[in-house]
């Protein structure tokens, strides 16, 4: 070992180095190239530093690899918040450090606004590399390597993390995936400015069992749905990390499912980490019983291609080495991901000043939550992700010049409810907040919450509007792990139980007191809501978690912003209308794509404060290589300006497959100021209308008719063309 080093050192001492004296390995040499400094740093460390990197925060010392870990990043860096990722704890509680916090992942998807998602990563970025880099902190919290996007589908809305997924459809969320990855390691050539790892590879929808469930369905419903958005979010997102998930598919567990290598890396190229989900190593003993050793158990993770354990893992890597059931090589195989990760980072060069994001909280020391253009960024995100539901006879905005008191009622009024992977935001506005902030000193708010129903009834009856809010808690109060005391909660580890909503009583009341009553549904998934449909003249829905939660929901309410949020799930009337939980065959009436019942609100449903017509769809191209470049003209036709969210839907007539009854193949949010008319450009792209070949192995395209549909959501279809394609 010292022959080999003192031979690199002469290597390098020969060298023409652009990098400063400490480049003593050819790996921290950034003019050489990836393969060839992942070869030099693995010939260089030794088993134990090797087997030590098999762990979620890896680096080598004695190498001057910086120790750099995991941070949660859902909807913002996750320090403190409930499940205190990375915040620390001392003798006198849990460390918290303020991060930006955005709505849900859920609100997130419900903007349909991939250019805004990408802005909400590269702030959340910013926020890692000033945590990760600050000379002036006692401790640097966190991690660079982000857990996130959630590239998992919401295929079902009992599933308990319904709020981490964008939504119910593999288009949309590949899209949103595609879009969150670009933000958060953004645009630079040579480096990124985190790592995005996406979550959870893959087919992870039930909470229930799901340390020892399989989920089981075809090679075809793996490559067009369920893997769908993680191999986007790996060939067009540059992601290069995932994490596996706990459960089995087809009776194989995915922390040691052979397609781990022989598809992510193989065939989609993936080059960096593979890590496990937290304990989800035992658990191949203990819950899925798959291996009888954990020496074998062991084994067989770092042959499948992980190379990072969220587990207690060493002792037995040593035992397996001794067994003969697992090589050093193996190890290196395994490793070398996490380092083509840390050389992407900036972490393996010699003078990592020359990283284009070095200084941040270094020279750029203003802490990027308390800017003024953060706040309104949430705020806008905030806005945008509201969906209003329903607004009989124009009841909303409200006009503010026309009220003298409003009530505020409901449990989720006053407070802003954080979830189980949020953030500690630097302050919160809550709906309540929010809304007297936007009606000032002339107008009385008369706020009562859920624990009095006769105060709440009192309050609406002498007020001009109640305003009632109410919703779901993401991981119940004060309860405990796999613990949800409402049914109709779910969190992680504990699914659904129920979709109706037990608050809709309270809302009865009010409106009985005061018909001209909005409904504010603050929830973090769909609920059955249908006596509120039948009856309450005007339903928004918001997610959970905005630190702006308040004045972007008020913006809404008052008219300061036109609402064009849309589902991303098809909302049912009621639990019957969903297959079993454990049936992952979408065939068999489980999303818009195959459900034949009339849902409470469709897929990609939302109103706006204005009116829209769409005209002139036209086929503008059809190239040779598949692709079909299409328009179609948009007026908005009210009296406000807004956004439509205009959105291409396609068909199979003929087809001697099975497909589903349509998809989502386009979509683009629009600002059309009143009056005025837009074109709005979509191109297809031969994939976009091509199906998975089990036979040829890959997607071909099926020739005959294709059923071009455009509208504003997946039941509201404006305009119609057929096409032919080859």
């Amino acid at each position: 070992m010292k022959t080999k080093i003192l031979a690199l050192l002469i290597v390098c001492i020969g060298a023409s180095f652009t990098v400063k004296a400490q480049t003593a390995y050819p790996f921290q040499n950034p003019n050489l190239g990836d393969e060839e400094r992942l070869d030099n740093l693995l010939s260089v460390m030794t088993l134990d530093e090797k087997i030590n990197s098999l762990n979620s925060s890896w680096g080598v010392t004695r190498l001057g690899i910086r120790t750099m870990g995991h941070s949660e990043g859902l909807h913002g860096m996750a320090l403190g918040g409930p499940g205190n990722w990375g915040g620390g704890r001392t003798a006198a509680g849990p460390i918290t450090y303020p991060t930006t916090t955005f709505p849900q992942a859920y609100g997130l998807g419900e903007t349909w606004d991939t250019e805004l998602i990408r802005k909400v990563a590269d702030l959340e970025s910013q926020e890692v590399r000033f945590y990760t880099q600050n000379p002036r902190l006692d401790r640097n919290p966190g991690g660079m390597v982000m857990r996130a996007p959630n590239a998992d589908l919401a295929r079902d809305p009992r599933w308990g993390r319904t709020e981490e997924s964008f939504g119910e459809d593999a288009y949309l969320v590949s899209r949103m995936t595609v879009a969150f990855v670009k933000g958060l390691q953004g645009d630079h050539p040579k480096y990124w400015k985190t790592a995005s790892l996406m979550k959870h590879f893959m087919a992870n929808s039930n909470e229930d069992g799901r340390d020892s469930t399989s989920s089981n369905f075809d090679e075809r419903l793996f490559r067009e749905y369920y893997g769908y958005t993680f191999y986007k979010g790996i060939t067009e997102g540059g992601s290069q990390a995932f994490m596996a998930s706990y459960n089995a598919w087809n009776g194989i567990p995915m922390t040691v499912h052979p397609i781990l290598e022989s598809v992510t890396r193989k065939e989609w190229g993936n080059k960096g980490i593979i890590c496990t989900d937290g304990s989800a190593y035992q658990l191949l003993m203990n819950a899925h019983k798959y291996y009888k050793t954990k020496p074998e158990g062991v084994a067989a993770v770092i042959k499948a291609g992980v190379g990072q354990f969220l587990d207690v893992f060493k002792a037995d890597t040593y035992e397996a080495l001794r067994l003969g059931l697992l090589t050093e090589k193996d190890i290196e195989h395994a490793i070398r991901g996490n380092y083509y990760v840390a050389l992407k980072l900036g972490l393996l060069d010699g003078d990592q000043t020359k990283v284009p994001y070095a200084n941040i909280g270094v020279t750029d020391t203003v802490s990027p939550w308390t800017k003024p253009e953060t706040k309104e960024l949430v705020r806008l995100v905030t806005a945008k992700s509201v969906v209003l539901l329903k607004n009989d006879k124009g009841v909303l905005p409200l006009d503010k010049s026309k009220l003298k008191s409003v009530a505020v009622i409901g449990p989720c009024a006053n407070e802003v409810v954080l979830d189980w992977y949020s953030g500690t935001p630097p302050y919160t506005v809550t709906a309540l907040q929010g809304i007297k902030n936007a009606l000032g000193n002339n107008v009385a708010v008369n706020f009562t919450a859920y624990d009095d129903m006769d105060n709440a009834t009192k309050a609406a009856a002498n007020s001009d509007v109640a305003i009632v809010c109410i919703g779901n808690h993401p991981y119940g109060t004060n309860a405990g792990w796999k613990v949800s005391p409402v049914p109709s909660d779910g969190r992680e580890a504990v699914d659904r139980k129920a979709l109706s909503l037990e608050q809709e009583d309270l809302l009865k009341q009010v409106y009985k007191a005061n018909p001209n009553t909005v409904l504010v549904l603050i929830s973090s998934f769909p609920f059955a809501i249908n006596w509120s449909q039948e009856n309450i003249p005007a339903i928004l829905h918001i997610t959970n978690n905005s630190q702006e939660l308040g004045n972007g929901l008020a913006d809404v309410i008052f008219g300061n912003y036109n609402p064009a949020g849309r589902t991303t799930q098809t909302w049912v009337r009621s639990i019957t209308d969903l297959p079993p939980v454990m049936d992952y065959d979408l065939s068999h009436g489980r999303t818009y794509m195959y459900f034949k019942g009339k849902p409470l609100y469709p897929f990609g449903y939302g109103l706006s404060y204005t009116t829209f017509a769409y005209s002139s769809l036209n086929v503008k191209n059809q190239n040779p290589d598949g692709s079909v470049e299409l328009s179609v003209e948009v007026k908005n036709t009210g009296k406000k300006d807004g956004d439509e969210v205009v959105q291409l839907y396609v068909s199979y007539p003929g087809s001697k497959i099975e497909r589903p009854i349509k998809q989502l193949k386009g979509f683009k949010r629009v600002f059309i100021p009143a009056g005025e008319t837009k074109k709005v450009d979509l191109v297809l792209q031969p994939e976009d209308l091509s199906y998975w070949s089990t036979d040829a192995h890959r997607f071909v395209i099926e020739p005959g008719k294709v059923n071009l549909q455009i509208g504003s959501s997946s039941e509201d279809i404006k305009l119609k063309k057929l096409i032919d394609i080859k």
